[in-house]
């Protein structure tokens, strides 16, 4: 790579961190106000939302990129165009469409940062803030093993193996003591459902400890009611905007297997897919401001319609995600509309900057 390209890539980058960093801590501090409302109780200390609102700010770093792109590249090409760097840029021969290049090779390499972070990092930092709150607040004790995920409900032990999006559980295993903590009672079930306000197992095995022996028992259905509800589960779940794409694939594929309706981890699936792309389409859109005269100001201006920009691409994204659940829209439709629109709109502005 040639020393102009690698000045211009540590100018965006760092502008682009620095942009990063800022709207993570402005939007950290209103989920740490947030939670305030709710750190009250004896468990639930300040000092632990503060832990809690920290273990999710790698979900709000995932979420702010192409922001913080747009912001960082704007800053920087701002930064060049008043200091006249790119005039020079320009007078010396530097074509539009290599500048364009540079950009879709630098924001590429951004993206594709984001997906490692996306997959491997984003996931289970927010389903051990979950799990954090869910200890604090509820008093429920639950952490994943890889025999699945624990639980205790007062006396009660509770293992369930596979815990799916829906709520709905596979292979629930409950071991209740009494007092002494003996072991009493022993129930598995291979599967259960919230129903009325309980869970419903099914296919029932129930071993029952007595002084001198032990005693089997199967039932086709039995009720369970715990502490343990649909609501504390689905804390201990990642969204599927935030969950990795391996798990998503995974899940979708479950879900067709079982004929369930797997339309919205569809769309969750294109559009972690798809994210990559938008690092690239920011920087190109951040390099259309950089034609504007230095000479003529309006540098606050030019900022304030990049932040507006970036916004509005962030709101589409998501409102094309609604609009396409509800309308049965392709899954791919969402992820892509909104990427497709701002790139062209990008190239479009590029092509008649040249032509003018």
């Amino acid at each position: 790579m040639s020393v102009l390209f690698r000045y211009i890539a540590r100018e965006v980058l760092a502008a682009s961190l620095l942009a990063l960093l800022a709207l993570t801590g402005l939007f950290t501090f209103f989920d740490f106000v947030a939670e305030l409302s709710d750190a009250h109780s004896a468990t639930y200390t300040p000092l632990v939302a503060s832990l809690f609102v920290a273990m999710n700010v790698p979900a709000r770093l995932y979420e702010l990129m192409p922001l913080g792109v747009l912001i960082g590249g704007l800053f920087a090409w701002s930064r060049l165009s008043l200091a006249s760097e790119f005039s020079v840029m320009r007078s010396g021969g530097l074509a539009t469409t290599r500048l364009v290049a540079w950009m879709l090779l630098l924001g590429c390499t951004i993206g594709g940062t984001a997906l490692l972070f996306g997959e491997y990092v984003t996931p289970y930092a927010e389903r051990a803030a979950q799990q954090l709150k869910v200890r604090a607040t509820s008093g429920i004790v639950a952490q994943e093993f890889p025999t699945g995920l624990w639980a205790k409900d007062g006396r009660t032990f509770i293992n369930i193996r596979e815990l799916h999006p829906d709520a709905s559980l596979v292979d629930v295993r409950l071991y209740e003591f009494d007092a002494d903590f003996n072991l009493k009672l022993m129930r598995r079930a291979e599967s259960a459902h919230w129903e009325d306000g309980r869970w419903m197992l099914h296919k029932v095995t129930q071993t029952i400890v007595e002084n001198s022996a032990t005693r089997s028992e199967r039932q086709a259905d039995q009720p369970w009611s715990s502490a343990v509800t649909p609501d504390l589960l689905a804390v201990l779940m990642v969204v599927p905007e935030r969950m990795a794409i391996s798990a998503l694939h995974a899940y979708v594929q479950h879900l067709d297997e079982n004929m369930q309706d797997s339309r919205r981890y569809r769309i969750a699936f294109w559009g972690k897919l798809a994210y990559p792309m938008s690092a690239p389409v920011m920087l190109v859109l951040a390099l259309v401001f950089a034609f504007h005269p230095p000479r003529h100001g309006g540098t606050g201006g030019r900022l304030l319609a990049g932040i507006l920009i970036g916004l509005g691409f962030h709101l589409s994204s998501r409102i094309a995600g609604q609009v396409a659940l509800l309308q049965d829209w392709p899954a791919a439709a969402p992820a892509v509309i909104p990427i497709l629109v701002f790139g062209l709109s990008a190239f479009a502005t590029l092509w008649w900057i040249e032509r003018r």
